[in-house]
């Protein structure tokens, strides 16, 4: 758990759990597949800027951009969390998007797939996948949502899109 001046992140060890158990239950194969970061949402502009200075005494901002209308600030953790067998080193930090609350909490996972992303879907058909960011231009993703919290599958890690990113502003 990350602490500064009274503020801190909760250890996602209980998001995981439910995250992997969930993954199980759908029969999704996650073995050697690069868990890439995880989401935890704030529902005040307050404690966004709040956890912002967290993350950044505990790790490295790799950029705040602005996506959907609202700023994304993504972190590389100092100490990456651990979780059974796994090392977790960034966290996206979404600031709240106006008219769409959240409750302040680990919201979603995503994993890095080595095809695209509807072809991963399409292994699991008996899901009900969320399409939506299947066509994206920049790392297209496909999602499941379960009770309280989503997963994602996309082709390119957010460290690498980020880089890309910074890159092409030069």
């Amino acid at each position: 758990m990350l602490h500064l001046r009274g503020v801190q992140l909760p250890d996602p060890s209980l998001f995981l759990q439910r995250l992997f158990e969930a993954l199980a239950h759908d029969g999704i194969v996650t073995d050697g597949l690069p868990l890439d970061h995880l989401c935890y949402r704030v529902e005040t502009t307050d404690r966004y800027t709040a956890m912002k200075a967290l993350l950044s005494e505990n790790g490295r901002c790799l950029g705040e951009h602005t996506i959907g209308g609202r700023p994304i600030a993504t972190y590389t953790l100092t100490t990456p969390f651990s979780f059974q067998g796994r090392s977790i080193e960034v966290v996206e930090l979404p600031a709240p998007k106006t008219g769409s609350p959240y409750t302040e909490g680990w919201e979603h996972a995503e994993f890095v797939v080595d095809e695209e992303p509807k072809a991963f879907a399409a292994r699991y058909p008996q899901l009900n996948w969320d399409l939506s960011g299947a066509d994206k231009k920049n790392n297209a993703d496909v999602r499941l949502n379960c009770a309280g919290f989503s997963v994602k599958f996309h082709r390119r890690a957010l460290v690498v899109v980020i880089a890309g990113e910074e890159e092409t502003s030069d």
